[in-house]
């Protein structure tokens, strides 16, 4: 099924520009938002000159101010006329070890990659609900798959009651109408993994990001990305102790 009007969180770097230019290149109309209002217009002038008969529409959203976050979803999905598709993707990767003292840190992660990602999944299905379909899409990691000591213990929390939401939210619509799908990628080239030490594994952006949208495009309830190496690494890491995950993250 071809989803014409994509919604995209955190859309000024990384994998939501990725996604965005990618989706601009295949006709689909992009309703963006981040905060770097800046970014987001530079991307819409770059899309819009590369491929003039796609509508944007772009709207500066703090994902963690969770009242602004559907009225800016309601503003664009008027201006595009409709949404059909929402990716959930605007996130953080800070964090410190448990006990460190930097609650601040480790509280920030969970905030915006958990809490205001339940706050957009309302509001998209809302506005799914009103308009009787819609596909959900949520950008979960493998690290939700286990936990990791140290600096991602929080991260991977974050990521893991996602992905839960997700499953749940697969269980109830699995009648349909409205399509859930949880994408979980390994580590991709992008601002947010600039300081991992885990380059080992690494894909660069545009590999990570086709494979990304290639698995949204499929609307499966689950997708690892890329497939290779990380669906039998995630096999892995779902049965190893956390003390023997460490390598993988």
């Amino acid at each position: 099924m071809i989803r014409q009007k994509i919604l995209i969180t955190g859309a000024s770097s990384g994998l939501g520009a990725g996604m965005a230019r990618l989706f601009a290149a295949q006709g689909r109309d992009l309703a963006l938002c981040a905060r770097r209002t800046d970014r987001l217009d530079d991307l819409k002038a770059e899309l819009s000159q590369r491929y003039p008969n796609i509508r944007i529409a772009v709207a500066a959203l703090d994902v963690n101010d969770h009242e602004q976050v559907p009225k800016v979803f309601a503003e664009l999905h008027d201006e595009l006329g409709g949404i059909d598709r929402i990716i959930v993707n605007a996130g953080i990767g800070k964090g410190a070890a448990l006990g460190s003292g930097k609650l601040w840190a480790n509280k920030a992660t969970i905030e915006t990659n958990l809490v205001a990602a339940l706050v957009q999944i309302e509001s998209a299905l809302q506005i799914f609900a009103k308009a009787g379909a819609g596909h959900l899409v949520l950008i979960s990691s493998v690290l939700a798959n286990t936990g990791v000591p140290g600096v991602k213990a929080a991260y991977c929390a974050s990521k893991a009651g996602l992905r839960s939401l997700g499953e749940s939210l697969r269980a109830e619509y699995a009648k349909g109408p409205i399509k859930i799908t949880v994408i979980e990628p390994g580590y991709i080239e992008t601002e947010m993994t600039a300081k991992s030490t885990s380059t080992m594994l690494m894909v660069d952006n545009e590999t990570g990001v086709r494979a990304i949208v290639a698995a949204i495009e499929r609307e499966p309830g689950r997708a690892v990305v890329p497939r290779w190496p990380w669906a039998p690494l995630v096999q892995l890491m779902r049965v190893l102790p956390p003390r023997l995950t460490t390598p993988f993250a």
